[in-house]
């Protein structure tokens, strides 16, 4: 099936530009109407819209007819609307919040490795001595705080001292 030239290779090739770029036109905008929170992947809920918004943009620029392309484009605009809905009531509602989200959990405390968080995150002691090593972390007696965050990103929080404000909603297993 072709949509804009009878040659069917030409029309791959135009179909795949022109129906991608408009697409990624058409996320800009709803970024632009939404707000730069859009793709900031704060919580799990977030890198989740980003990854659908991805494929989204995938299906947009492979379609073969309009209704398919125009499907993707809708249901892109859908995840948005989630999104905006769902943060005014993650911030209206502590209930919801709470269902929502996940807490984010101490993984290392003052230079200890917590083997029960580990376990339960399902977190290999050797992939948190790679984020060790990526934080730039020389001794282990320097780290204050390692927490497995919302969005399953691993904050190493090392130095001399630690602010608890920093820590005031992590979880210790």
């Amino acid at each position: 099936m072709t949509m804009f030239f009878e040659n069917v290779w030409f029309d791959l090739a135009t179909r795949g530009i022109i129906l991608s770029a408009v697409a990624l036109i058409w996320i800009v905008v709803l970024i632009r109407v939404n707000g730069l929170r859009s793709l900031s992947k704060m919580t799990n809920f977030d890198f989740v819209m980003t990854v659908a918004l991805g494929s989204l943009l995938a299906g947009a620029g492979q379609a073969t007819g309009w209704q398919g392309f125009g499907q993707a484009m809708v249901a892109m605009a859908g995840l948005f609307i989630v999104q905006f809905t769902t943060a005014r009531l993650r911030k209206a509602s502590d209930a919801f919040e709470t269902v929502m989200q996940n807490e984010p959990v101490f993984l290392m405390r003052n230079g200890e490795f917590l083997e029960d968080a580990l376990a339960s995150t399902r977190v290999a002691r050797s992939d948190l001595v790679a984020k060790l090593r990526e934080a730039n972390v020389l001794e282990l007696s320097k780290v204050r705080a390692v927490v497995l965050e919302t969005t399953g990103d691993v904050s190493v929080l090392h130095g001399d001292s630690l602010e608890e404000i920093l820590i005031e909603n992590v979880r210790k297993i």
